[in-house]
């Protein structure tokens, strides 16, 4: 069983792992605030539930966060991929990062909002801000990223949501495909078409087509 698998969805893991990223955010900015979000924060989380978290900064330091966080994290476990959410990708007072950690499952994916402390209280600042935008993103990693919230869904009873994430996944990485609800199946065409487009994800590609396969029997 790869490092994906069932039994290794043990949400103590993910507790502790929130908790190491949470210190190490606080320690490299002093005055900084760092908390859960969303599931986490509200204890509702289930086994796939991805961490959710908010580092709020001064608005002095939120560049020098921004670019710390590859190392912070880097202290705490080993990143995988970090992308960076394109609509924000410019801002000068929010960002939204993605983080895949080495060896752990999947689903338990890192969202970590990086905000200045100025616009704090407003959850929605540069979203629509043309200005905010970067536009270097990778459309085959964010194809992966639906592949793996469609085995989410799948698992939590939600194939309906399954089928949009991987037709939306199809369509981001412009492959004409129909979904046919065989979810190991469609799920690996994703991942092997996004890897076929862009090499370089590769690794996180094989990692997908093996959480797949780790819950294979699921996906009926």
């Amino acid at each position: 069983m790869s490092e994906e698998g069932p039994e290794d969805l043990d949400p103590a893991r993910r507790a502790a792992l929130a908790r190491e990223v949470l210190c190490a955010l606080r320690t490299h900015c002093a005055g900084s605030r760092a908390e859960p979000r969303g599931s986490l924060a509200r204890g509702t989380a289930d086994a796939y539930s991805d961490i959710d978290l908010l580092w709020i900064v001064p608005d002095g330091r939120f560049e020098d966060c921004v670019a710390a966080v590859p190392d912070l994290l880097g202290t705490v476990r080993g990143v995988a991929s970090l992308r960076v959410d394109p609509d924000l990708g410019n801002s000068r007072k929010r960002r939204l990062l993605f983080v895949d950690f080495d060896r752990l499952p999947l689903f338990w994916r890192l969202d970590l909002e990086i905000v200045a402390r100025s616009v704090a209280g407003r959850p929605g600042y540069d979203q629509d801000n043309p200005s905010a935008r970067r536009d270097d993103w990778s459309r085959p990693a964010s194809a992966l990223a639906n592949a793996v919230a469609a085995v989410k869904a799948v698992l939590r009873g939600q194939p309906q949501t399954a089928r949009g994430l991987l037709e939306r996944g199809f369509a981001r990485i412009g492959v004409a495909d129909t979904v046919s609800g065989d979810w190991f199946a469609d799920i690996t065409r994703l991942a092997e078409a996004a890897a076929a487009i862009e090499p370089a994800r590769g690794p996180l590609a094989e990692r997908v087509v093996r959480l797949a396969a780790d819950h294979r029997a699921e996906l009926r």
